[in-house]
């Protein structure tokens, strides 16, 4: 056991870390599988992580930044995404319902005139 993993190939399945302040503590292959976390994660890091299948539910994202993410099949509902900015997105088969677009563009073109373009053609 060295000083900076005093913990090194233990088992703490099914154990409680309860106000536990693990500030600037690393995790390199931990297994969390099917934990539950009511955490401050604050200026977390998570870099080749597999979070496949998680729920994040009241979740703040805020000022957050996602590089290189897989999002295929997730759904995300009930959303405030006001203000966010996508680029090298891959949209293909998704599906946008009930959405306020107001200001929303497309390569600078408002998706309001997009749609209005739309049903003027539609209609002729």
């Amino acid at each position: 056991m060295s000083e900076h993993d005093p913990f090194s190939n233990k088992a703490f399945k099914g154990y409680e870390f309860s106000s536990a302040d693990m500030s600037a503590s690393h995790f390199n292959g931990v297994d969390l599988s099917e934990s539950t976390f009511w955490a401050v994660l604050k200026n977390a890091k998570f870099t080749d992580s597999n979070l496949e299948s998680c729920v994040f539910d009241d979740v703040n994202l805020g000022n957050s930044s996602f590089e290189n993410i897989n999002f295929s099949n997730a759904k995300l509902n009930n959303l405030n995404m006001s203000g966010v900015s996508f680029s090298n997105l891959n949209l293909s088969n998704a599906k946008i319902r009930d959405a306020n677009l107001d200001g929303m563009t497309i390569d600078g073109v408002l998706v309001t005139d997009l749609f209005d373009a739309y049903k003027n053609q539609k209609n002729k």
